[in-house]
């Protein structure tokens, strides 16, 4: 998610010393360091990645293997998202939202926080290779190298990049299938098709409730490149309806049954509606009932597929 145009923006230094500040009102360096990592963020990495291991094995798991996976998975997820904030420092400071982060408050420096993601995401890739599988941890390389190297440095170039950030956000249900079952199956596709169309609606509202921040930064999304909102908005609607037949493919493929594609129908009706209703007033109010109705969709529609496959 970067800009064409950002690139015009002046670069940190190299280096940075923390800023002399009265230290009783700055986070410890250990809290700065896990800031990197975006620990709530990645929690919806960790719940795809556990659902998508008992979405393909509701039978149960090993104690050891969920461990393993888990782990696994945050680690890199961290990695990922630390050395992503060093990449994205210059544009951070810019934003009103991101500019007390460590890297643009000059808590942290980039070496070390450089450092700190590369072993991060080379401890979860071993863990995984190690205590899951080859294959997991072939996926959750792919999702780092495709989130950090492709993404993030596309972020600055076209507002394409919130489409292409979808493929490494829609990666973690498939580390979840492949740690339960060391293939790659429909199943694992119909996962992965989910949360990738679902991320759509979801991002594009994020977008538009924080436009003028990513204006400030010289980010091109889709609201800031065409700010009246008409292109945001039938975007936000055409992935919505798109995301309903999709939805209903764990019952195509075998996964669930009827009740499940009826709980699908009427969440995605749900968003359907909303997405319409925020394509044609295009209001702060709607985009955020759309956005806060996109963080409950996915949990329940998982819930339910969780749900019929322990039924079935």
């Amino acid at each position: 998610m970067k800009p064409a145009h950002a690139d015009a923006v002046a670069p940190l230094p190299l280096e940075m010393p923390a800023a002399n500040a009265d230290v009783r009102t700055q986070p410890s360096r250990p809290s700065d360091f896990l800031t990197l990592t975006k620990p709530r963020l990645n929690l919806l990495v960790l719940f795809t990645a556990l659902a998508g291991m008992y979405i393909a094995k509701p039978e149960g798991l090993p104690l050891l293997l969920l461990l393993h996976t888990l782990v696994g998975t945050a680690l890199v997820a961290g990695g990922a998202s630390a050395l992503n904030q060093v990449w994205e420092q210059d544009t951070d400071r810019l934003m009103e939202r991101t500019r007390r982060r460590p890297l643009p408050a000059h808590r942290l420096r980039p070496s070390e926080s450089t450092g700190f993601g590369i072993v991060l995401s080379l401890l979860g890739l071993a863990e995984l290779a190690v205590g899951v599988n080859l294959l997991s941890a072939g996926v959750a390389a792919l999702t780092l190298l495709s989130y950090v190297l492709v993404y993030t440095p596309l972020k600055r170039r076209t507002w394409l990049s919130t489409i292409i950030g979808a493929f490494p956000g829609a990666l973690p249900p498939m580390i979840g299938w492949t740690a339960a079952t060391g293939t790659l199956g429909a199943g694992a596709f119909a996962l992965f098709g989910i949360v990738f169309v679902w991320q759509m609606p979801h991002f594009l509202a994020i977008a538009w409730l924080h436009r003028e921040d990513y204006a400030r930064a010289g980010l091109p999304l889709l609201p800031v490149i065409e700010p009246d909102g008409r292109s945001t908005g039938r975007q936000a609607l055409a992935f919505a309806v798109a995301l309903v037949p999709i939805s209903l493919t764990p019952a195509f493929v075998g996964l669930a049954g009827i009740p499940f594609a009826a709980v699908a129908g009427i969440l995605g009706a749900g968003l359907v509606w909303l997405s319409a209703r925020f394509a044609a007033d295009l209001s702060t109010s709607s985009a955020r009932q759309l956005f806060l109705a996109s963080i409950t969709y996915l949990p329940i529609l998982y819930g339910a597929l969780i749900a019929s496959r322990l039924w079935l």
